[in-house]
């Protein structure tokens, strides 16, 4: 988690919205990303961590033929990364601070298609959890930063 709270200082630094994720395979990372393309008038919705270092992964050659993958996020994953690393054979995914307004974790597979029912994955939410809320808070509180401005997020993490 520490090099996704890295990823998540980085994108912070560039005045992006806080968040890294890490891949990790038997130990070791093997692709990260931060969010970009979150500032100006009209954000991207999809150069959210979680499909950035997919992506490189996918770059680097694609998954390892001997899983497991491990993902470390200091956001929870919404419904689009959810439903990416799902696909991606993602096993186990490990995240820091509840995303309150569109965290796709709590999405029941069991009610979904074939697709996404037959998927397994274990869940480990607020782990540095304190760390990631500290970055959230320094982004919505910096008065150029407008996304998500206002919102139930921004408004859940700066009461924390």
């Amino acid at each position: 988690m520490e090099k996704a709270l890295e990823e998540a200082q980085r994108a912070l630094e560039q005045g992006e919205f806080p968040v890294g994720c890490v891949i990790v395979h038997k130990g070791e990372v093997v692709a990260s990303g931060g969010r970009s393309q979150s500032k100006g008038p009209r954000p991207s919705e999809i150069h959210h961590a979680e499909i950035i270092a997919l992506n490189r992964l996918a770059n680097a050659g694609g998954i390892p033929p001997d899983p497991p993958l491990t993902v470390y996020t200091t956001l929870e994953p919404c419904l689009m990364c959810y439903g990416a690393l799902l696909l991606s054979g993602i096993r186990e995914i490990v995240y820091a601070f509840e995303d309150v307004m569109g965290g796709g974790t709590g999405c029941d597979l069991a009610r979904l298609a074939p697709l996404y029912r037959s998927r397994r994955v274990t869940l480990v939410p607020h782990v540095c959890r304190e760390e990631s809320i500290s970055l959230l808070k320094t982004y919505f509180r910096t008065p150029s930063n407008h996304y998500w401005e206002g919102s139930l997020l921004a408004r859940y993490t700066l009461s924390q």
